[in-house]
């Protein structure tokens, strides 16, 4: 068992995600009116105004299991797992909708609950990736279920040489598009790292068909680095972390120690054995500024360059 954490803004298009899609089942809820995506988003949205102020009002877990546990678990114990996975987490006393989603091969649910609680204070989410991790291991241990041995395991200090190098850009891209929203926010963060990119052109086009990170002089493919960050990969995260609302950065205060917390917890919960899969939105409900605009198409188009330099590709 493994959970997937996101703040956003939007509660109409997260709502919308979880619900427009007939692989969809209301397993659980409370203090909404669960029969309609308006009347559930209404609801949150009402809540939420005894604070305004707070930006990132939207609590989103996604709670996954192995394939191998599917004959373990039933509806029951899946929405049971849901509120002791709340509880523990210290959610409690708030809206919340715990919604099933039977699109991917392994079991898993999301859980959206409002951060605004029934007495208006805010829940907190300090260290709730180290959090997070602890209790779904404990969980894991105590009713059964299979332990993913993904990439998160492996042991960074005795890593050497190219493989050392493609574990710092996998533990980058990781933190990085928890968050992100743009081509730009991914180029401009991964820069910080001290990792570049390339793109790999369809021949004749400016059509991208291809990508590849490069760091201290070593060039790896995206796919390479891990199946989710090929281009296309990378182009629909992005796709879907605009459509429920995540934010690049958030308004609440946070201290450097608070961020360090969070990519540890993100490197040690990260599995590429199984996740929780997510999908695309049309329109959202109309919302204070959730989503930022959609960069321009054409900004990654091959630019001229002298004849010496066609043959490199673009890094950035």
């Amino acid at each position: 068992m493994i959970a997937k954490l996101i703040v956003g803004k939007s509660f109409g298009g997260c709502i919308r995600y979880l619900l427009e899609r007939e692989q969809s089942k209301v397993l659980d809820s409370a203090g909404v009116r669960d029969y309609s995506i308006k009347a559930i988003t209404s609801d949150l949205n009402a809540q939420r105004r005894m604070r305004p102020k707070l930006g990132n009002a939207v609590g989103h877990t996604v709670l996954s299991w192995s394939n191998e546990d599917r004959d373990k678990l039933t509806l029951e114990k899946m929405e049971q797992h849901a509120r002791e996975y709340m509880e523990k987490m210290g959610i409690k006393n708030t809206q919340y909708i715990t919604v099933l989603h039977t699109d991917k091969k392994h079991p898993h649910l999301h859980i959206v609950y409002n951060r605004v609680d029934n007495d208006g204070k805010t829940i907190g989410n300090f260290n709730h990736w180290h959090k997070s991790r602890k209790i779904c291991r404990e969980m894991t241990e105590r009713y059964g279920y299979h332990l993913g041995k993904g990439k998160a395991k492996v042991n960074r200090q005795a890593l050497k040489g190219n493989d050392k190098l493609r574990y710092a850009i996998l533990d980058a891209l990781n933190d990085i598009m928890a968050k992100a929203t743009t081509w730009k926010q991914v180029e401009t963060t991964l820069a910080k790292y001290g990792i570049g990119i390339q793109y790999k052109y369809r021949s004749g086009t400016n059509e991208v068909q291809g990508i590849s990170f490069e760091k201290d002089g070593v060039k790896f493919k995206g796919s390479a680095i891990d199946r989710k960050y090929s281009f296309a990969g990378i182009e629909k995260q992005l796709s879907e972390n605009r459509a429920i609302g995540i934010t690049h950065s958030t308004t609440e205060n946070r201290t450097l120690a608070d961020e360090i917390r969070e990519v540890l917890g993100q490197q040690e919960q990260r599995s590429d054995t199984y996740e929780a899969g997510m999908g695309l939105l049309g329109d959202l409900l109309n919302m204070p500024a959730s989503i930022e605009p959609e960069p321009d198409p054409n900004w990654r188009k091959k630019k001229k360059k002298p004849e010496e330099e066609k043959s490199r590709g673009i890094s950035r």
